[in-house]
């Protein structure tokens, strides 16, 4: 039976429970357990998910003490053997994949964002040289197999609910933390384009307006993204950068204006459910992809898409009145 190791981080519990769909491709045809590894808190999010969950709770660890961390990672390898240990490359387990893989003295496959099992092989698949290429990364058999996966790039959908074993675990390696928290401030939450149901994303084709896609996002109820060329070019911040050099997102609704549609951007892309491209080039790749294809300039769509709205929603409370 394969054991397969899932780090929940607190900050993402969501991008940590889709890693189980990274475990079902690593592990085709099933002969697994699963493990969540939790500290200080049980996640109810894993009940029901996972067959154990390995609960840590140690006054003397804190979520930013890595080395801690790491120590509580080693020592629950070594006790229960695992096969697989999958991290979600947040910003904490970006941190904390490549010191436990030193620690445990394995390769690290980094920022994955696609998984397959070839003839008995498992391939990760990661973006190289910025974004610009793929490459797939033959696992040795030298155990546990480790890897950090980028978040949002998976979906899980639960199947039988589990009877899960919770596992209390104590370690013995905690030692004096080194970095103490002298003042905390919270910063004011920005808007995240993977939380967004609507994206209008704008490519090379909008680098002179820009700035009109925000009118029509507004209009929508959604939120404005980017393609790479748009951020190299100053003229979007890398926050809202869709690819494999920016985010991976999963909206209702994606309207791709003046985008040519390469394949680094195509990878960034997810789960969509309608794609509508607006182009003046129908051949354009991310038109092949699209539900709704638009002949057209992005400019005088956007145009007439706002007043459209507008008079629609004009004529809504209208009625209602």
């Amino acid at each position: 039976m394969k054991k397969s190791l899932v780090y929940l981080d607190k900050e993402d519990i969501k991008s940590s429970i889709e890693l189980l769909e990274a475990v079902n491709r690593i592990y085709p045809d099933g002969g697994y357990e699963t493990y969540a590894f939790c500290v200080n808190g049980l996640s109810d999010a894993a009940m029901g998910k996972f067959d154990y969950v390995i609960c840590v709770e140690h006054e003397g660890i804190r979520e930013h003490d890595v080395r801690n961390l790491t120590n509580c990672l080693e020592e629950a390898h070594r006790a229960y053997h695992f096969d697989s240990i999958l991290i979600p490359a947040t910003y904490r387990g970006r941190m904390l994949a490549p010191r436990v893989a030193m620690r445990l003295g394995v390769g690290l496959v980094a920022d994955v964002t696609d998984v397959s099992c070839k003839h008995g092989e498992v391939e990760l698949i990661r973006p190289a040289f910025s974004g610009k290429l793929f490459a797939a990364v033959v696992t040795n058999r030298k155990k546990p197999m480790m890897m950090s996966v980028r978040p949002n790039v998976f979906t899980y959908t639960p199947g039988a609910v589990k009877d899960t074993e919770i596992i209390s675990f104590r370690p013995d390696n905690v030692q004096p933390a080194r970095l103490r928290l002298t003042e905390r401030i919270e910063a004011e939450k920005a808007q995240d384009i993977r939380e967004s149901k609507i994206l209008i994303s704008g490519g090379g084709g909008t680098a002179a307006h820009f700035d009109m896609l925000y009118s029509l996002a507004e209009a929508l109820g959604g939120m404005v993204s980017a393609s790479r060329r748009i951020v190299d070019s100053g003229i979007a911040p890398r926050s809202i950068q869709v690819g494999l050099s920016g985010k991976t997102v999963s909206p209702k609704l994606y309207i791709a204006l003046g985008i040519y549609g390469s394949v680094q951007h195509m990878e960034g892309l997810k789960n969509v459910e309608s794609i509508i491209s607006v182009n003046t080039n129908r051949n354009a790749p991310i038109c092949s992809v699209s539900d709704i294809v638009v002949e057209g300039d992005s400019q005088e769509f956007i145009k007439k898409m706002v007043q459209k709205i507008n008079d629609e929603k004009i004529k809504h409370r209208g009625a209602e009145a």
